[in-house]
C-alpha cells in the first residue's frame, strides 16, 4: 500500500536519547519546522534544558524521563505523548552508548548492558510504535543504526554487534509489515562518525581516551536524514559518503576491509590519558560537549540519496569516498 506521511508541521515526534547529540539536534530541527517533540532519555536536567530552549524559540516539547532499556518505559512514553498531544506520528529510536576496548578486556556484564540500550531499546520502542501506528492509521518508525551496522570495527566490538542486530531486526520487521500491508514506514539510518559526546558517553577500557575515526560529520546531517525519513518512506539512509563506502568495501571486499583494521585501531585511540568514571553506560549523564574536532556540514552522497533523480551523484560520491578512504588507510600503512 502507498503510505503518505505528514509534513513535519503536522507531526508529533517521539525521540529517545534526546538529551544530547543526534537526538537533541533532531529535536531542535523538528521543532523549528513546526513539529511537536517528545524528548525521552535518562538525564532529566539535559532534557529540561532542551525543552526550555525549544519553548523559548516558540516550539512545543514534552519531557519524559525514561530508560530505553526498560520495556515498560516505552509504553509510558507513548501514553504520556498521547496525553500531551493526542497522537504520535513518528517514533525515533536513537538512544545508544558504546564501549571502547579489546573485546577480551570488556566485562560481559557491560556488553549485556550495552545490548539492553542499543538493541533491546530499539526492539521495545519499535514494538510499541508499531502497535500504535496499526490502530492510529500509520506513521514512521526510524531506527538509528550506524556505519558499523554493515561492517564491524575493532575496539568497538560490542557496539558493532548491537548495531548489526539492530539492522537485522529492522530489516525483518520491515518485511513483515510490508507483507501485512501495515501503514508503517520503517527506516534504518546509518551515520558515519558524528561530532557529538559519543566518545565521552562511552565506557572506555583503553589506556587513552577514545576518538572517532575520520571523516567526522555534524549531528545536524543525521537530523536532516531522520526528518527526511519522517516525511518520505525510505528503506535506509547512509549519512556521509564514508558510511556508504565502509559498507560497500566491507560487503564486497571483506578481506581488504579486515586489513584496514590497523588504521581503524590507530584512529580510535586519542592522545590523552584515559579518564574513568564519566561514561553513561549504566546511568544517564548530562549533555557532554561535542567533540572539538572539525566536523563536515555537508555530504554530496547523503544530499543525493535524499533527492530523487540524483542517484548518479550518489554513486559518484560513494566511489570517490571509498577511494579516498582506502588511499588514506594505505598512506597510514594499514594495507601494507
Amino acid at each position: 500500500m502507498k503510505l503518505r506521511l505528514k509534513p513535519l508541521r503536522e507531526q508529533v515526534i517521539v525521540i529517545t536519547g534526546a538529551g544530547s547529540g543526534i537526538g537533541a539536534a533532531t529535536a531542535r530541527m523538528a521543532a523549528q519546522q513546526g513539529a511537536k517533540v517528545v524528548l525521552c532519555g535518562r538525564g532529566e536536567e539535559a532534557l529540561t534544558r532542551l525543552a526550555d530552549e525549544i519553548a523559548g524559540a516558540g516550539g512545543q516539547a514534552k519531557v519524559i524521563v525514561a530508560d530505553a532499556g526498560v520495556p515498560e518505559d516505552h509504553e509510558r512514553i507513548l501514553q504520556n505523548a498521547l496525553a500531551a498531544y493526542g497522537r504520535v506520528d513518528t517514533w525515533v529510536n536513537n538512544a545508544g552508548v558504546s564501549i571502547f576496548g579489546p573485546l577480551e578486556d570488556v566485562p560481559l556484564e557491560d556488553q549485556r548492558k550495552l545490548f539492553e540500550t542499543d538493541y533491546w531499546g530499539v526492539v521495545y520502542g519499535s514494538m510499541t510504535a508499531v502497535r500504535h501506528f496499526k490502530v492510529s492509521g500509520g506513521g514512521a518508525l526510524i531506527n538509528v543504526g550506524s556505519e558499523v551496522s554493515d561492517r564491524a570495527v575493532p575496539l568497538q566490538g560490542a557496539y558493532s554487534a548491537a548495531k548489526h542486530a539492530v539492522k537485522g531486526f529492522t530489516d525483518a520487521l520491515r518485511m513483515e509489515l510490508q507483507q501485512q500491508g501495515a501503514p508503517v514506514s520503517v527506516t534504518l539510518i546509518k551515520p558515519a562518525s558524528i561530532a557529538t559526546g559519543f566518545t565521552e558517553h562511552a565506557r572506555n577500557y583503553m589506556d587513552v581516551e577514545p576518538q572517532l575515526p575520520p571523516p567526522v560529520y555534524a549531528p545536524e546531517m543525521v537530523a536532516e536524514a531522520i526528518l527526511h525519513a519522517a516525511q518520505h518512506p525510505v528503506r535506509d539512509l547512509y549519512v556521509g559518503s564514508a558510511s556508504r563506502a565502509i559498507s560497500m568495501v566491507g560487503q564486497n571486499m571483506p578481506g581488504l576491509a579486515d586489513r584496514m583494521a590497523g588504521w581503524l585501531m590507530r584512529n580510535q585511540r586519542g592522545k590523552g590519558p584515559a579518564v574513568r568514571g564519566s561514561d553513561s553506560l549504566y546511568e544517564g549523564g548530562g549533555s557532554h560537549p561535542a567533540s572539538m574536532r572539525p566536523a563536515r556540514r555537508r555530504s554530496v552522497y547523503t544530499y543525493a540519496a535524499m533527492n530523487s533523480g540524483k542517484s548518479w551523484l550518489a554513486a559518484a560520491a560513494v566511489l570517490g569516498g571509498a577511494a579516498l578512504w582506502m588511499r588514506h588507510a594505505k598512506h597510514r600503512g594499514s594495507l601494507e
